[in-house]
C-alpha cells in the first residue's frame, strides 16, 4: 500500500484532532444518532485537550459532510484550527474514536483501505465500450467509446453473390470500433497505472478489444461475456467478477510482500528491528497484524527517521526532547517520510511474526541487525 495520501499529516506540526466516527444516515433518525456521536466524541476532544478551534473545524466537517446512503463512516484529521484529510470509510468503523495526539492517529484508516488495486472495467458491444477506471488512490474516471463504424453492424444473410460482401464490412465496422475500444481502455489503464482490466459484454466485441490491447496489458487481462450496454440490464455478475478480481490481486500482492520477507530469514522480524531499520532508510516494505486493541508505544524527535524503543537512543541523536506517541502512529510516520510502502495484515495471516510487524528491506549490509550483529 502506497501511503502518500497521508503526507499531508506529516507536513505541518501537531498536535492533532483524529476522528473516526459511524456517519451512516439512513433511517429516518439517523441525523440525531450522528449529532448524539459527535457530541460524545467532541467531549473526548476536549477532556484530552484539544483545543476548541481545532474541535469546532471538525465539528463543521462532521455536520456539513454530503449525506450517502448506506452505512459508512468517516475520518477527519485536524490541527491548529484547520482541517487537513477527510476520508470516506467504506464501513462504520468498529468504535467511534476522538484522539488528541502529537501525531495524527491514522492505523485505523490504513487498516480499513487495505490494498489499493488501480483497476479498469470495460463494458462493450458492438458499436462501442463504457469503461470506468479507480486508481490506487480511488479517483475514477470515466469513458464512452462511440465507435466510429455503424455501417451494417450486423451480418446478414442476404443470399446470391453479395452474401460475402456484406459480412465481410460488418466484421471490419466491427474490427474499427474494437480498435477504438482497445484504445481508450489502454489509455485509462496506463492514467491509472491498473493492476487490472476486466472486458466485458458482448463475446465477439471482448474478443476483438482483446485482441486488440497492447501487449502490456494482456498478462493483466479478464475478459467475460457477462454485462451489456442496453438500458435496464443486470451487471450484477459483472460486478461480482470485478470485486473478486480486484480482491484476488490484492491477496497476490500481500502473498508476494509475506514471500519477500520470507526469503529474508533473520532480519527484519520484531518491533526493534524494524525501528532500526526505519533510522537508516532501510525499509521497502512494512508488514503490520490489524489489532486494534494495541497500544504500544515509540519514542520519536521531529524528523520522520528520529524513531527509537527509548528515549536515550534518540537522545544519542542529539534529539533534545524525545516525545512518547502510539507506536502504529510512529511507524507510519517514518514510511511516509521514508517513501517505504506498507501491508496490513489478518491475524491469520502471519500468526507467528514478532511482535505483530516485520519490514522487507531495501538493502542488507554488514551492519543490518539480525546479521550476527544483535
Amino acid at each position: 500500500m502506497q501511503l502518500s495520501f497521508l503526507r499531508p499529516l506529516y507536513d505541518r506540526p501537531g498536535p492533532w484532532c483524529s476522528v473516526y466516527m459511524d456517519a451512516s444516515r439512513d433511517t429516518h433518525d439517523s441525523r440525531p444518532q450522528v449529532d448524539l456521536r459527535w457530541r460524545a466524541l467532541k467531549g473526548d476532544l476536549l477532556e484530552q485537550g484539544a483545543d476548541q478551534v481545532t474541535v469546532e473545524a471538525v465539528e463543521e466537517v462532521v455536520r456539513r459532510h454530503q449525506p450517502m446512503p448506506g452505512d459508512y463512516g468517516i475520518a477527519v484529521f485536524a490541527t491548529r484550527g484547520r482541517v487537513v484529510l477527510t476520508e470516506y470509510l467504506s464501513a462504520p468503523p468498529l468504535r467511534d474514536l476522538a484522539s488528541w495526539s502529537a501525531l495524527p492517529h491514522t492505523m485505523p484508516l490504513v487498516a480499513q483501505r487495505g490494498e489499493q488495486i488501480a483497476w479498469v472495467r470495460v463494458l462493450a458491444d458492438r458499436t462501442g465500450a463504457d469503461a470506468v477506471a479507480v486508481s490506487a488512490g480511488g479517483v475514477p474516471r470515466r469513458a464512452t467509446v462511440q465507435g466510429r463504424e455503424s455501417w451494417q453492424l450486423r451480418r446478414v444473410q442476404p443470399g446470391g453473390w453479395s452474401q460475402s460482401r456484406y459480412q465481410r464490412a460488418a466484421m471490419e465496422a466491427w474490427h474499427h470500433n474494437a480498435g477504438d475500444a482497445a484504445a481508450a481502455t489502454a489509455e485509462l489503464a496506463d492514467r491509472v497505472g491498473a493492476d487490472v482490466v476486466v472486458v466485458a459484454g458482448d463475446i465477439r466485441a471482448t474478443g476483438m478489444i482483446a485482441a486488440q490491447l497492447p501487449e502490456r496489458w494482456q498478462d493483466l487481462l479478464v475478459r467475460t461475456d457477462a454485462g451489456a450496454r442496453n438500458a435496464g440490464a443486470d451487471d450484477t455478475m459483472v460486478d461480482d467478477l470485478t470485486v473478486q478480481t480486484i480482491a484476488e490481486v490484492a491477496d497476490q500482492r500481500i502473498a508476494a510482500a509475506l514471500d519477500r520477507f520470507g526469503t529474508q530469514e533473520d532480519v527484519g522480524a520484531g518491533l526493534a528491528a524494524v525501528v532500526s531499520a526505519l533510522q537508516r532508510n532501510q525499509v521497502d516494505t512494512m508488514l503490520i497484524v490489524d489489532d486494534p486493541s494495541a497500544d504500544g508505544e515509540l519514542w520519536v524527535g521531529p524528523d520522520p527517521t528520529e524513531i527509537a524503543t527509548d528515549p536515550a537512543q534518540l537522545r544519542d541523536m542529539s534529539v533534545r526532547d524525545p516525545q512518547k506517541v502510539r507506536a502504529d502512529a510512529a511507524l507510519l510516520r517514518a514510511l511516509v517520510g521514508t517513501d517505504a510502502e506498507l501491508t496490513v495484515l489478518a491475524p491469520e495471516e502471519a500468526p507467528e511474526l514478532t511482535d505483530g510487524v516485520g519490514a522487507v528491506l531495501r538493502y542488507v549490509d554488514a551492519s543490518t541487525p539480525g546479521r550476527g550483529n544483535g
